[in-house]
């Protein structure tokens, strides 16, 4: 108890310090009181400037960041498999493709893009679940199907934007992983369905520890194993959806921050999933901020920061994966 204590309040000690901290860094710097006051007068220029570029980034990347790690816990709870991540499986460039392009032909339906998002997730998850499956989810085989699927997604929305040259003249939100120029429109977006989605899954915590037995067990004890697995993907889905029709394609939260969880929290979701959304915002706000400051005034996306973070994390749960089943 005093870990998971301890880990709570560290984490979200650390969330507020960079949340400040990015607030205050950047192309314009003002102090916290400097900050606070302007916010509350409006009649400071660089506040202005800061309340209408800098703090909706901010929220967008703590919303995003929570709910892709949620998502992952979700989606790895109904797999059984630690490496199940909306990013890496292609439910992230499913949702995109298909956000990008109900937004193109129809830009009036900005607001609803988490639902077009939330189609393409959806076709993405039941395809990567149907072509894995051979008597369970083999963590080898769900990776190689999802990276295809990701690859044909990808290629998918390439090819959308591609405009007759050699080099892409549209540029979507749901193609890209930088958080520059969000606006509150944007951070609306996110927050009224991210919540949704958040407050959903915390809600799904007894079930999400049902589905990490075995089916039989489950089915045992009178739970629906196929209608609990389809409820929970869904708001996996919907998580990823959102953060990928506002953040962009940002792959291995998902993945990282589970796996982290479980270490200092232990298994069980009614624990895992608060916890699990407090580190992902933290993560996720930290690369954001870690990669438009260290090259300043260049940027680095956060996607590349997590990619660089995730790829050899990948590696080493999949070398793990291959010394627990004996090969």
């Amino acid at each position: 108890m005093k870990k998971k204590v301890l880990s709570f309040s560290i984490v979200s000690l650390l969330l507020l310090v960079v949340t400040v901290y990015s607030a205050l860094t950047g192309s314009i710097q003002v102090s916290l009181g400097e900050l606070i006051s302007g916010l509350l007068s409006g009649t400071n220029d660089e506040v202005a400037v800061i309340r209408d570029l800098r703090l909706p980034r901010i929220i967008i990347a703590i919303f995003a960041g929570a709910a892709l790690a949620v998502s992952g816990a979700l989606l790895q709870a109904v797999m059984r498999n630690p490496l199940a991540d909306a990013g890496i499986i292609g439910i992230s460039s499913g949702a995109g493709f298909v956000s990008i392009l109900a937004v193109s032909f129809f830009p009036t339906l900005y607001f609803g893009s988490p639902l077009f998002a939330f189609i393409g997730g959806a076709i993405a998850c039941f395809l990567v679940y149907s072509l894995s499956w051979k008597s369970g989810l083999s963590p080898i085989r769900l990776i190689l199907v999802g990276v295809a699927i990701n690859a044909v997604f990808s290629g998918l929305s390439d090819t959308f934007n591609y405009r007759g040259s050699y080099t892409v003249t549209s540029i979507s939100p749901t193609t890209t992983s930088t958080l520059v120029m969000k606006t509150w429109r944007d951070v609306e977006i996110m927050v009224t369905f991210g919540s949704i989605g958040l407050i959903l899954a915390m809600s799904l915590f007894a079930v999400c520890n049902l589905l990490v037995l075995q089916d039989k067990t489950t089915r045992n004890l009178g739970v629906s194993v196929l209608s609990s697995r389809l409820i929970v993907s869904s708001v996996a889905v919907l998580l990823a959806a959102v953060s990928t029709a506002v953040a962009g394609l940002i792959a291995f939260i998902g993945l990282l921050i589970p796996h982290i969880a479980r270490q200092l929290v232990g298994s069980d979701h009614k624990v895992l999933l608060p916890f699990t959304a407090l580190a992902g915002a933290l993560l996720l706000l930290l690369a954001d901020t870690l990669g438009r400051t260290v090259i300043a005034p260049n940027e680095i996306p956060a996607s590349i920061i997590m990619s660089i973070i995730g790829g050899p994390f990948l590696i080493f749960l999949l070398r793990r994966s291959d010394k627990l089943n004996g090969n």
